[in-house]
């Protein structure tokens, strides 16, 4: 009862992997984990003996651990042999089959129903034909009966559109900041159109720092100034938004555009069409994060604050969102443990347990920095204050 989150997960995990079982069923284990657990689950994983049946969105752990992954989807399900590195590829030649096989079927529909209509023609015309009219039809119906292969799979088309515009060149300024006793002070600058990840283990004050900047917390020394032109927009960690509490989606999302229809255009972007007049609280997890970027979207900030943006995504929702960040017109700092999103930005600030804050100039130094917090080679940027 005394551990943290993420402590109280790791325990639960290690005597699982560790149990001796011969099934494991992990839903999501490693949400919520930080980058050093997750590397640290990715080989408990592959050292367990168990067999392992995981549900999981995070795509380094899916690349590096996984030996067959089940694909649900559509009407049913299939099978991919292999690990994530390769199911994309697999996907879409699974995809072109699907498609082929239906023009296949589509085609011979269409030859054995001709082929029945001009031996009815000629039974017509003598009833000597009529015999092989009649096995024509038969089998037309027959293959009908049977029924098409099935389609390729409708994909999920989540169009995120994040415009943002242009702000001065110095965006924020870091002036000795610190929270508590969670970091030593720092200062740092952050530029027009950068894409700064905030990285290190849990409890280190990540999302304390991001509640600075949104102006939901104050430092306890120093300051935090924005340049002109700077529009400020917050994704929050936990869908924790009490102006949205009680509220449909499409009233949320009309106080933005001011019209009906483009609310429900706008929600069908996302793949929220269908939940357009469910209340905010109801919705799943998922939910509410698109909901949420498609508000910061309509709002039209040129500062993002991003706070685990992809926890609660599909793997379709997170690409989708990496997408529009890639053309954005602003700048983005997010506190993120997905890999694979850190790997589309720009530089790093690192806050190690032992506070002292590094600034990392790429996604690999970082990854480093990481697994070997005493051997980082990057600039340290807090300072203790006598």
């Amino acid at each position: 009862g005394e551990l943290s989150g993420g402590e109280r997960k790791r325990l639960v995990l290690d005597l699982l992997l560790n149990s001796g079982a011969d099934v494991l069923l992990l839903d999501e284990p490693d949400n919520y984990l930080d980058i050093p657990t997750r590397v640290w689950l990715e080989e408990q994983i592959k050292a367990c003996r168990s067999t392992i049946l995981m549900v999981s969105h995070d795509r380094t752990l899916l690349e590096r651990v996984t030996t067959k992954i089940v694909i649900i989807e559509g009407s049913g399900c299939w099978v991919h042999g292999g690990s994530y590195a390769t199911f994309p590829e697999a996907r879409a030649r699974r995809q072109e089959q699907l498609g082929d096989a239906l023009k296949r079927w589509n085609d011979e529909e269409r030859r054995l129903f001709q082929h029945m209509k001009m031996m009815k023609t000629r039974a017509a015309q003598n009833f000597k034909n009529a015999t092989k009219a009649n096995a024509a039809e038969t089998r037309w119906e027959k293959f009908v009966a049977a029924g098409p292969p099935p389609p390729p799979v409708a994909d999920q088309n989540i169009w995120v559109n994040l415009r943002g515009a242009d702000s001065a060149r110095r965006v924020v300024v870091f002036d000795h900041v610190s929270i508590g006793d969670l970091f030593l002070p720092f200062s740092d600058e952050v530029h027009f159109g950068e894409r700064l990840g905030l990285i290190g283990p849990n409890g280190t004050g990540k999302s304390h720092l991001l509640g600075v900047l949104g102006g939901t917390l104050q430092p306890g020394t120093g300051s935090v100034s924005f340049g002109p032109r700077t529009s400020i927009g917050t994704f929050t960690q936990i869908n924790d938004r009490p102006d949205f509490r009680g509220r449909q989606c499409v009233e949320i999302v009309r106080d933005r555009v001011h019209d009906d229809e483009k609310s429900m255009k706008s929600l069908a972007r996302y793949g929220l069409a269908g939940a357009a007049k469910q209340e905010y609280d109801t919705l799943s997890g998922g939910q509410k994060a698109r909901l949420e970027i498609l508000c910061l979207e309509l709002e039209g900030h040129n500062v993002l604050l991003l706070d685990e943006p992809t926890d609660n995504l599909d793997i379709e929702s997170s690409e989708a969102l990496e997408k529009a960040l890639d053309g954005f017109l602003g700048t983005v700092i997010s506190v993120s443990h997905d890999r694979t999103f850190l790997g589309r930005l720009d530089r790093f600030v690192m806050i190690g347990d032992d506070g002292n804050v590094y600034s990392l100039p790429d996604y690999d130094t970082a990854m480093t920095a990481l697994a070997a917090p005493d051997q980082v080679a990057g600039v340290r940027l807090a300072k203790r204050l006598t």
